[in-house]
């Protein structure tokens, strides 16, 4: 253990395993009281629908705990309460998607306020996705030992090995944040996190609705019929899914998704011969119920027809390569004040931009202008352009307007045509 493991394991207090309500209640009454506190879970999800809740570690500056979710008779209700109901208290997490959305689930809400640590280092020039690991190492020069990365969570008993790593993320977490915190201020760059730490906390990312699954799938065809029936298909699946709390690829594939909303099947018998169903589909119940569900598929309404390129809307080839200018811009700008290419602008953003676009896009607005709006419309209004000098790629401003062209001067007249005056 190093030096300052040995400190945090001096300073903070580690409790035993938690399995009563009563005391996750007591603790949850002290979390209460402290201005944040750091959340992680473990979970299963190879062979359920929805997550398989197995371990909670929260930790604020003095004290943390695992928490055992599968532990007879425990009511995970104070904790909750205190996650999704207490604004007084900062919920930090580290590329808390997944946890996030095991909240969700439980109570219909997410964890507000929230501070991702992930996002907040992109803030601090490391990087888009930086690890747990590499996040620690980076701030506390510990390095983690992840052999309990892919152990089986679900079984029972824990020992002390798995939960001393499952602590761990907390522990660590809970000192990095007030340092990393305190960057931020210095920096003046903590405002810049607001809008994005809004939008991590808006359950509607974890909420899924089955009408819009077939989103996910790819489909080579633009027909409303075969689109309509992708549609009715991927919701049914997910319907299915849900109630056996099943992954949706153990019904079927999105392969197979695809290729009965393309080539549909006449009657149920016609289902045998549908690469990736099993036989049985041809007479069992659950095959009647997508034969039913294509039969009563409906054309996909004009207005839920995709873009034929959401990438590059009306781009066109000149559009692309402005997309690409920009693209570079973002590249150069992101290196120069060190943050991620990805929190200043998104590519679907500098896409629109270039497309002509200039209402409704984050780039344009707050400090995301400053820091590079202001110059992407620059380049796309011709008053920015790169050049390479001495070897080196620079970003050139020239004036709103270009300058005029000197008037070429007249020549002078030919004496011998010169006229001469009258006497």
């Amino acid at each position: 253990m190093s030096g300052y493991s040995r400190l945090v394991a001096w300073s903070m207090k580690i409790h035993d395993l938690v399995t009563t309500t009563e005391a996750l209640a007591e603790l949850c009454d002290r979390w209460a009281k402290s201005p944040f506190i750091a959340v992680d879970t473990e979970f299963m999800r190879e062979n359920t629908y929805w997550p398989d809740l197995c371990l909670i570690q929260v930790a604020d500056e003095h004290e943390a705990a695992a928490i055992d979710p599968k532990a007879d008779g425990l009511d995970l209700a104070p904790l909750l309460e205190l996650m999704t109901n207490n604004e007084d208290v900062l919920k930090v997490v580290h590329a808390g998607g997944q946890d996030i959305e095991i909240i969700c689930n439980l109570t219909g809400k997410t964890p507000h306020p929230m501070f991702d640590t992930q996002i907040a280092a992109m803030a601090l020039g490391q990087g888009e996705q930086v690890g747990y690991s590499n996040l620690v190492d980076s701030w506390l020069g510990i390095h983690l030992d992840k052999g309990a990365r892919f152990t089986d969570w679900a079984r029972r008993p824990l020992d002390k090995r798995q939960i001393d790593y499952a602590i761990g993320d907390v522990t660590h977490l809970a000192v990095i944040f007030p340092k990393m915190l305190d960057k931020l201020r210095k920096t003046g760059r903590g405002v810049w996190l607001n809008d994005e730490m809004e939008r991590i906390a808006d359950p509607a990312n974890y909420i899924a609705d089955p009408q819009s699954s077939w989103k996910r799938v790819k489909i080579a065809s633009r027909k409303a019929e075969v689109l309509g029936r992708l549609k009715a298909i991927a919701a049914w699946r997910e319907v299915e899914a849900r109630g056996k709390n099943i992954p949706r690829g153990r019904i079927m594939k999105d392969e197979t998704l695809a290729d009965l909303a393309m080539h549909p099947p006449r009657v149920q018998h016609d289902l045998s011969k549908v690469r990736g169903l099993s036989a049985s589909w041809s007479s069992n119940d659950i095959g009647g119920r997508l034969i039913d569900t294509i039969a009563n598929a409906k054309p996909l309404p004009a207005y839920e027809m995709p873009a034929r390129d959401d990438r590059k809307p009306g781009l066109g080839k000149e559009g692309a390569l402005v997309s690409d200018l920009l693209k570079l811009l973002l590249k150069i700008r992101a290196r120069e004040i060190d943050v991620a290419p990805r929190l200043l602008a998104r590519t679907d953003e500098l896409d629109l931009l270039a497309s002509g676009k200039r209402n409704g896009l984050a780039i344009l607005e707050n400090w995301r202008f400053e820091q590079f709006g202001r110059d992407a419309l620059d380049l796309v209004e011709g008053r920015m352009a790169f050049g390479v000098v001495d070897g080196k790629l620079r970003i050139t401003r020239m004036d709103d307007a270009p300058p005029e062209a000197a008037p070429e001067a007249e020549p002078e007249p030919d004496a011998s045509e010169t006229p001469q005056s009258e006497a």
